[in-house]
């Protein structure tokens, strides 16, 4: 694809080239930064569209909580009213009676008044000694079975609930306050009703520019900048269901095919068991308008200069071309073999400049071809020396060989002088160099170490006889375990010569090596001299160090940062020491043999 590209620009002329050099160079540039500032100001317009949005929803919020937080605050009062109590559980016997009761506490009319917040109260008690003023309400069965009561009457007194509800008085609907009011005088209790001022709500979402709606968790729309969409619900405006759910937060959504915008807050009164949400839309496209008109003039003003450009760069291409149709008519006679012509163009521009150059490079083609013939002699010299060096290590790879038939040579002549214990160690370390030797690839398995742990102690015992003493508690199925090689002898190596070999009695080494999960730990015990806090800190650093003054550190140093480049920081070696108590060295292996995601747990 690319090869045939090149190729259709090669083929193109001069004039086209430069046209499109105009264009690639001009005019992308020029329509990537406007296009970028086009939409970082559209980027900025809707930044601006939701800051201001955020601070118009946080108003209305406020405002409808005040709204609220009133009638919160009568059905409060009222509640604990001990004349609401007396009036609600008198028994009265003649009409007379339950007027001048009705007379003797207007609270109901008076708050109603008061406060332009709320529209009307209701308190329904059964007392059939009462009469219906739409204040004090006898329920009848309609009311007793509405799922609002009978939610009010098995709640707790003094929880609060707010519903879109229907006022039997003028059968509109009000977002009411409803709460079970208990006398525990009488044992009794009512159910109060608030119904908000409508009006008020809705004054204070008309004063949004964007499409603002109250809602109830019902998902009932409750008051809206759009009077008609008032008593509807979500769905029934073709609302995004998953939308209609979300409790907070600002949300994508595309309506008729536009992107808009909606934002949902919370609004969560005091003491009440549901709240109520403020939703806010607007579309992108009206934020945007005045971005993408911008962007429109830009294009057209750039089109037309890119016209413009393309006409005056074949103006001047051709002039260009005429003066170097003459050079490719001398360079042709150039490639018929002709190094001895000699180009002469006038001027000292560019083309100019590269018939001099050209008639220079002739007479530097014959000093190339020395250099090159150089290159290549000495090409040839440097294969014969790496040919060289390669012989001599094929000639190396002798010595291990001659060295096991050396040890095996001595082994045979302590087995027939009777000296068994010697032939037996001796056999032990050709088999330990053989492993050593024999493990050259990146990963081994855990049985190959083991072997070679295994001689390595053999060999050690045959030095420290009785003071020596090792155990290998190996899991079954863990032997085939992948793992670089040569990466636990140096552990055990170091716990035998620092932790036993100072201990007169001597002391146990204690090779465990168990599956944990997707990982297997391994750890190398024993109960020699082990180390203060401040020698096990020290030795603790200087396993990250790439140099170190101990030579004791060297082994564990490279084991500890083998194990971090295959594994990862996780698998590195972990140390664990008591002076005079011995000392513990763990890590952990992936079974699978990849690099370890967790954390490594310590050797218990």
């Amino acid at each position: 694809m690319f090869q045939s590209a090149l190729q259709f620009v090669n083929n193109l002329r001069l004039r086209t080239k430069l046209a499109l050099s105009f264009c690639v160079v001009v005019f992308i540039p020029v329509v990537a930064v406007g296009l970028l500032l086009t939409g970082e100001l559209r980027n900025m317009a809707l930044d601006n569209a939701v800051e201001q949005t955020l601070a118009n929803v946080e108003r209305v919020k406020q405002r409808t909580m005040e709204v609220i937080n009133v009638a919160n605050d009568i059905a409060y009062r009222l509640a604990n009213d001990d004349r609401l109590e007396t009036v609600a559980n008198r028994r009265y016997g003649t009409t007379w009676e339950v007027v001048a009761a009705y007379r003797s506490y207007p609270d109901f009319e008076q708050y109603v008044n008061l406060y332009n917040e709320i529209s009307n109260i209701r308190f329904y008690m059964e007392n059939p000694t009462m009469l219906n003023n739409w204040e004090f309400m006898q329920p009848d069965e309609k009311i007793k079975n509405s799922w609002w009561y009978r939610w009010a009457m098995d709640s707790f007194s003094g929880t609060v609930g707010w519903y879109y509800l229907e006022d039997e008085r003028d059968g509109r609907h009000y977002l009411s306050l409803v709460r079970k009011v208990y006398f525990p005088g009488a044992k009794t209790s009512g159910v109060l009703v608030v119904n908000v001022n409508m009006d008020t709500l809705g004054t204070i979402v008309r004063q949004e520019s964007f499409e603002t709606m109250i809602v109830d968790d019902s998902g009932t729309i409750v008051s809206a900048n759009r009077p008609e969409r008032t008593g509807l619900t979500l769905a029934g405006i073709e609302f995004d269901p998953q939308l209609a759910e979300a409790r907070q937060g600002m949300f994508e959504q595309q309506i008729d095919g536009e992107a808009y915008r909606v934002l949902v807050e919370p609004l969560a009164p005091n003491a009440s068991v549901n709240g109520l949400r403020i939703i806010t839309i607007f579309a992108v496209d009206d934020i945007t308008a005045d971005v993408d008109r911008i962007q429109t003039t830009a294009l057209i003003v750039i089109l037309a200069a890119l016209a413009l450009g393309i006409m005056l760069t074949y103006a001047f291409s051709g002039m260009l071309t005429r003066r170097m149709s003459r050079l490719s008519k001398h360079i042709t006679k150039v490639a018929t073999g002709n190094l001895t012509t000699v180009m002469e163009i006038d001027g000292q521009d560019e083309i100019g400049q590269l018939a001099r150059q050209f008639n220079s490079m002739v007479s530097s083609i014959h000093a190339l071809v020395n250099e090159v013939q150089e290159s290549n002699r000495q090409k040839h010299q440097l294969e014969m020396k790496q040919n060289e060096i390669r012989l001599k290590m094929l000639a190396s790879q002798i010595n291990p060989h001659f060295l096991f038939n050396a040890l095996e040579s001595i082994r045979m002549k302590a087995h027939i002088k009777g000296e068994k214990e010697i032939a037996q160690i001796v056999r032990l370390l050709g088999k330990l160099m053989r492993k050593n030797l024999e493990i050259s690839r990146r990963l081994a398995h855990l049985e190959d170490e083991i072997d070679i742990v295994r001689c390595y102690l053999d060999i050690q015992r045959f030095r420290y006889e009785e003071r020596l003493k090792y155990e290998l508690q190996i899991e079954p199925g863990t032997e085939s375990i992948p793992v670089p090689p040569l990466i636990i002898q140096p552990i055990v190596e170091n716990a035998v010569i620092h932790g036993l070999e100072g201990k007169e009695e001597g002391g146990t080494v204690t090779l465990r090596i168990v599956r944990d999960g997707e990982t297997a730990l391994v750890e190398v015990i024993d109960d020699g001299v082990g180390m203060d806090e401040d020698r096990l800190a020290a030795l603790t650093a200087s396993l990250d160090e790439q140099e170190g003054e101990e030579q004791r550190r060297i082994g564990l140093r490279n084991v500890h940062q083998r194990l971090i480049l295959m594994y990862g920081p996780s698998s590195g070696l972990r140390l664990e020491s008591t002076s005079g108590a011995g000392t513990r060295v763990s890590f952990r292996l992936p079974v699978g043999g990849e690099r370890l995601h967790v954390q490594s747990a310590g050797g218990g």
